[in-house]
């Protein structure tokens, strides 16, 4: 083989790996949702005070609806419980399908907000924490801003102190065992990326991009300058490189993301994080009752998501 030839072998399988574009493979809006995702009537994993329902009872309870162009998941917000029943209806979604290097774009107008709630957006595998957890988006009752952070099993999973990341961290050691299942967390940098001001900005994009080198979360606010075109528009093809400095950026330097994490679903819910800090958030009543929870139905208005749709490229 000539030298030349070798030389462009190189060149190309280099850039090859440096690509950072990549292709729509699932486009989900409206009622596709509920087809590419399934309603786990389970126990909460976190023990909240919520009673997730299946796929018949969240649509006769209005817990689950749809149009051409949006999805809408709740919590019940009528009923005044039982303090000895179960939780308060609501609706917990996991896809049908499994991903591993890949970009995901949330487009979210509106999350769950208000005393009780805890919104999340993420990425599992079935092993947990062996095969990892990606949170992407992540709040406990009204406080922001968002916080992204991954949790992993097995020891040897650290973050460099520094890194080129917009956010701010929060811990550096994702294994579950040393942080008491708290991982290695990034603050995102933008109020408007959480709860509240989140909504009455009329909510915006998230993105999460992983592959074996690298983990990168990307928050963009509705109302915001500069969003690239292909994440607002939902292009059939996007390029990450013009994305700018992700707000979380967790490299593989210390962290074998290709050992540590494996195929993941995505999941959509609400746990019990917001009773844990409840006293601390400024909500009213006691948590330790869970009397607000149950007492208070219409605190729960705005206990929902609205999503414009979901796009995933690989």
């Amino acid at each position: 083989m000539s030298s030349l030839l070798k030389i462009f072998i190189v060149a190309y399988t280099t850039a090859s790996a440096l690509a950072a574009t990549y292709s729509q493979t699932d486009s989900h809006i409206g009622s596709d949702f509920l087809n590419a995702f399934s309603l786990e009537a389970i126990s909460d994993p976190t023990h909240g005070r919520v009673n997730y329902v299946d796929a018949g009872t969240a649509a006769s309870q209005n817990l689950t609806f749809t149009s051409s162009n949006t999805f809408i998941m709740r919590a019940d917000f009528k009923k005044t419980l039982d303090p000895n029943g179960p939780g308060r209806n609501s609706v917990r979604m996991m896809s049908n399908k499994q991903y591993t290097t890949s970009v995901m774009v949330f487009n979210i107008r509106h999350m769950p907000q208000g005393c009780g709630t805890w919104p999340a957006v993420w990425t599992v595998g079935a092993d947990w924490p062996n095969q990892g957890e990606i949170d992407i988006l992540e709040g406990v009752n009204d406080q922001g801003p968002d916080q992204v952070t991954l949790h992993t099993g097995n020891g040897g999973c650290t973050m460099p102190s520094s890194r080129s990341q917009t956010g701010s961290i929060v811990g550096d050691d994702c294994d579950t065992a040393d942080t008491n299942n708290a991982g290695c967390s990034v603050k995102v940098d933008d109020s408007r990326s959480y709860g509240p001001t989140f909504n009455s900005n009329g909510g915006g994009w998230y993105a999460v991009e992983r592959t074996n080198s690298f983990i990168k979360v990307w928050f963009w606010a509705r109302n915001a300058g500069g969003i690239p075109s292909d994440v607002s528009s939902g292009s059939t093809t996007v390029d990450t490189d013009n994305w700018g400095t992700p707000r979380a950026f967790f490299p593989s330097t210390s962290c074998s993301i290709s050992e540590k994490f494996g195929p993941h679903n995505i999941i959509f819910d609400c746990g019990d994080w917001a009773g844990a800090v409840y006293g601390n958030s400024g909500c009213p009543s006691t948590c330790v009752g869970l009397d607000f929870v149950n007492n208070n139905p219409s605190a729960f208005t705005n206990a929902y998501f609205d999503f414009a749709w979901l796009k995933i490229y690989t």
